[in-house]
């Protein structure tokens, strides 16, 4: 089984790839599109020029290889999946032989983390419009709506909300999906060295999130701008 987790950044994404690398019966490829993207888009993101020469930057390969077996032959490949990177003139074919899951996030929360790590984001930058999109595109393929699942619900109750979407996916739940080795994981992408700071000291799910951050005006817009996309997806989040 191929597993397409869709989010944008700073959205759990991260804890959890690591989380089904933790399963021992799953493969996982850390954001496919990156490179290609910032290829493609000419993007100034952190390790532009990095990224690009360390990742693949074709997107027929990726799509490609995104179609095919998990990197070790692992009977599931978790895919890790930023919905900004899947352009306009990306194939999308290979998600009609995955199980696309939407990964949701308040867009408060995105817009504070985002911030500390790349200054100025815009709405194209946080991925909720493109996540909103391709949701669209998905459960009109299926005929009904896709998994979607809250960041929010998986730090109040990992087990819980890992079991719910194990069995929703039709997979075994194991409690090993709920802890890893701090330092990272040998699959990173090597942009890791960045973004991922705090969840390579972590060994599982943080605790609950307190109250929505404040955010200085700026930021506070581009959130609002955000949210109808949020809301429009949470209306569909898979509970325990």
């Amino acid at each position: 089984m191929r597993i397409a987790m869709w989010s944008g950044p700073r959205n759990l994404s991260t804890a959890m790839m690591y989380a089904f690398a933790a399963r021992g019966d799953c493969g996982i490829w850390d954001e496919p599109f990156y490179a290609a993207y910032l290829k493609a888009t000419g993007s100034d993101h952190p390790m532009r020029s990095e990224i690009i020469a360390a990742h693949e930057t074709d997107p027929a390969i990726i799509a490609s290889r995104c179609a095919g077996d998990a990197p070790g032959g692992e009977r599931l490949f978790y895919q890790k999946h930023m919905t900004l990177h899947l352009i306009p003139g990306f194939d999308r074919g290979f998600m009609r032989s995955c199980e696309n899951v939407f990964l949701i996030r308040h867009p408060a929360r995105v817009v504070a983390s985002y911030a500390r790590k790349r200054e100025g984001p815009t709405l194209a930058d946080i991925g909720f419009r493109q996540q909103a999109d391709l949701f669209d595109e998905v459960a009109t393929s299926l005929g009904r709506p896709p998994l979607v699942i809250d960041s929010a619900d998986i730090r109040d109750d990992p087990r819980g909300m890992l079991s719910s979407l194990c069995k929703a996916l039709g997979i075994p739940f194991t409690d090993a999906m709920l802890s890893w080795p701090a330092g990272g994981h040998p699959l990173d992408g090597i942009w890791a060295s960045h973004w991922y700071g705090a969840v390579h000291l972590s060994t599982g799910f943080d605790q609950p999130e307190g109250p929505l951050p404040e955010l200085s005006p700026q930021y506070a817009d581009l959130a609002q701008q955000a949210l109808p996309f949020y809301e429009k997806l949470a209306a569909y989040r898979l509970t325990r």
